[in-house]
């Protein structure tokens, strides 16, 4: 079996987290990665510790850049720059997050590449556009901050989320729009220029919250594990810890009442459909958690999913990995050259016939220059 971007060319020159990320996950499905880095120092992720693996590189970097080979260039310097620009001659994607033009005095801007490369799909990556935004800085905690999450988020104040999620969104939405480019170019021949950006990816992963503003006017703010649309959903306290219940919809909510012991509240007008109970939810929690009270979450847990009604508690990081094993997602991938690092966060899709590798581990600095620029004739 060969991956499904097989024979593909990547040439990655961006740093830290949402473009690694999108070339990371192309690498899974078989591309070619070139990471082109900085001599010495590499991309920034390399020191963001601890924790450190094995090697000696923050696990940080390590989650984002395994299947990739390092070719560490000074881009500033004439004959690395030029190793540079040949890489990006002969990829069949490029893919970057400096700052919006600042790529144009090496020779490697989009309108330089497509020069000499008039098939390349070119993906660049900002936090604020290449507009009147370009000089923003894009950093995950600014968009969370500048793009409205952090003022959904929280209990007291607003928080930002727990992971750089904003990144992770941009990295997702650039790895489908490549794809995308990708099947255009093979229908046509013709490359073409990509472009997102971190606020308006953020924007977009808004969904139901951003639509209730654009639609109707409804500005939302943080309501820490509550819903604004959906009750019960949020986070219960039981006999001895928190449990987790998501309602979707009033027969979910009948099967709740009656596992609880209140049949009572499935008919209570205050309760009886999805917009009374959100418009009454502090009486409901009131209700939900003086009946949960009287045993453990483990005993809920049992109860309601027996009946349908979906629960969980809430697991840390070692107990979710845990969980994915117990239910057979396998979710650690054994990299086959392990030399270099531990295993790795599986890819999360499954495919029938072209299935994710694991073929590298990621690379220390630079490890890669003789190789790559003898296999592609960069010199």
């Amino acid at each position: 079996m060969t991956g499904a971007l097989n024979g593909v060319l990547v040439a990655d020159f961006s740093r830290v987290l949402a473009g690694p990320y999108a070339s990371m996950l192309l690498g899974d499905l078989g591309a070619t990665v070139i990471k082109v880095e900085r001599p010495g120092a590499g991309d920034d992720t390399r020191a963001w510790g601890p924790p450190f693996a094995a090697d000696g590189q923050s696990t940080y970097f390590h989650a984002v850049n395994r299947n990739k080979r390092s070719l560490a260039l000074d881009i500033g310097a004439a004959a690395d720059q030029r190793i540079a620009q040949r890489l990006a001659e002969r990829a069949d994607i490029v893919l970057e997050n400096f700052k919006p033009g600042a790529l144009s005095r090496y020779g490697l801007d989009y309108q330089s590449v497509v020069t000499t490369n008039p098939s390349v799909i070119y993906c660049s990556i900002s936090g604020f556009g290449t507009g009147a935004g370009a000089d923003l800085p894009g950093y995950d905690l600014l968009v969370q901050a500048m793009g409205g999450l952090m003022s959904i988020t929280g209990t007291d104040e607003p928080t930002k989320a727990g992971v750089a999620v904003v990144d992770v969104l941009t990295g997702l939405h650039a790895t489908v729009a490549i794809l995308a480019a990708l099947r255009h170019r093979e229908l046509t021949g013709a490359g073409q220029l990509v472009e997102v950006s971190l606020l308006s990816s953020l924007l977009s992963a808004l969904v139901n919250q951003a639509s209730g503003f654009v639609g109707a006017g409804v500005i939302p703010t943080f309501m820490g594990n509550a819903h604004p649309s959906i009750a019960p959903y949020e986070v219960y306290q039981t006999a001895d810890r928190p449990l987790v219940i998501a309602v979707g919809n009033d027969s979910q909510f009948s099967a709740l009442a009656t596992a609880i012991n209140c049949p009572h509240l499935a008919t209570d007008n205050r309760f009886a459909t999805n917009p009374a109970r959100v418009a009454n939810r502090s009486a409901l929690a009131t209700e939900l958690t003086v009946a949960l009270a009287t045993e453990g979450a483990d005993h809920w847990r049992q109860v309601l999913t027996a009946v349908n009604v979906p629960c969980g508690p809430i697991n840390d990081v070692s107990q979710a990995f845990t969980l994915a094993a117990e239910l057979g997602l396998d979710p650690i991938a054994l990299v086959e050259d392990a030399a270099n690092g531990a295993n790795q966060v599986a890819n999360p899709v499954r495919y029938s016939v072209t299935p994710a590798t694991y073929h590298l581990s990621p690379p220390m600095v630079g490890q890669d220059n003789a190789s790559v620029i003898a296999e592609f004739d960069l010199a």
